[in-house]
């Protein structure tokens, strides 16, 4: 059998799920690929990827695919990772730069300033450069990387998940693991088992303290705050409570057309799509 095609995403958040797939026999099981979320849900819809990271939001436009469970990327506090950057107060923005490389987090937005910030402000995709997106908007959505190297100091920053959760008192799903329905046919591997073993080794204390010391210098942070990111404001499981998040997340986008009307949840279970 070829292998299956995997799509991931070259943020810090993803490398204690992709431990296995780098550093164990696991990965010669797979063709692993790595690139921006936006760009991971697209290889899923055009068949140029088989299993991606993808964001929440794509399950809602990209059609036929499985959900491996069990593992997400997630926050049940404030993530950090992604922030409306601005240069005046909420109630004063009015246009906002996004960061092309977002799906889930762009719909947040629009979710936040729909039912709790108050309406009316125009929106431009944009690259994530923070003093390009403020040269000719009010405020810029920036995720991932981009956002943790951002000087808190000089703006005024909303932490989205913070926001989600004090609105809702529930945990916010970034994005999770998915499977084209089709890919299925072509392997006998336990995805669910195989994925989810990757997690847990990757956030093995000794595992953890290696990602830190690897991307500390690449994002100018201190092997501390890069463990602290990875243990106290990303959580990594799809458990009752995500899903749930999850869910509303989805009902309000569409209440707002942030989003289309998401499918129900399918995931995977002994390799066979359950609802």
């Amino acid at each position: 059998m070829k292998p299956l095609r995997v799509s991931a995403i070259s943020y810090l958040n993803t490398a204690p799920l992709m431990w296995d797939f780098e550093h164990t026999s696991v990965g010669s099981s797979f063709e692993v690929s790595y690139t921006i979320p936006s760009q991971c849900a697209a290889s899923l819809q055009h068949g140029s990827g088989d299993i991606g990271i993808i964001p929440a939001a794509a399950y809602t436009t990209v059609p036929d695919l499985v959900i491996l469970p069990g593992v997400a990327i997630a926050s049940r506090r404030a993530v950090r990772s992604i922030l409306l950057v601005s240069k005046v107060r909420l109630e004063d923005i009015r246009t906002v730069a996004l960061d092309n490389s977002s799906l889930t987090s762009v719909a947040l937005l629009k979710v936040l300033f729909s039912r709790w910030w108050g309406g009316g402000r125009s929106y431009e995709l944009q690259g994530p450069d923070i003093h390009h997106m403020l040269k000719e908007h009010d405020a810029g959505l920036v995720i991932g990387d981009p956002a943790l190297r951002i000087d808190r100091s000089q703006y005024i920053t909303y932490d989205l998940a913070g926001e989600w959760i004090r609105f809702t008192g529930k945990p916010f799903v970034f994005a999770f693991w998915a499977v084209r329905r089709e890919a299925l046919q072509h392997t006998d591997l336990d995805l669910a088992a195989i994925f989810q073993q990757s997690r847990d080794n990757g956030l093995a204390p000794q595992n953890l303290q290696q990602i830190a010391r690897e991307w500390a210098p690449r994002l100018g942070l201190t092997p501390d705050e890069i463990k602290c990111y990875l243990t106290e404001n990303i959580h990594y499981y799809l458990d009752p409570y995500c899903i749930e998040g999850m869910n509303l997340f989805f009902r309000y986008a569409s209440e707002c057309g942030a989003l289309p009307q998401a499918p129900g949840l399918c995931f995977l279970e002994h390799n066979t799509a359950v609802l």
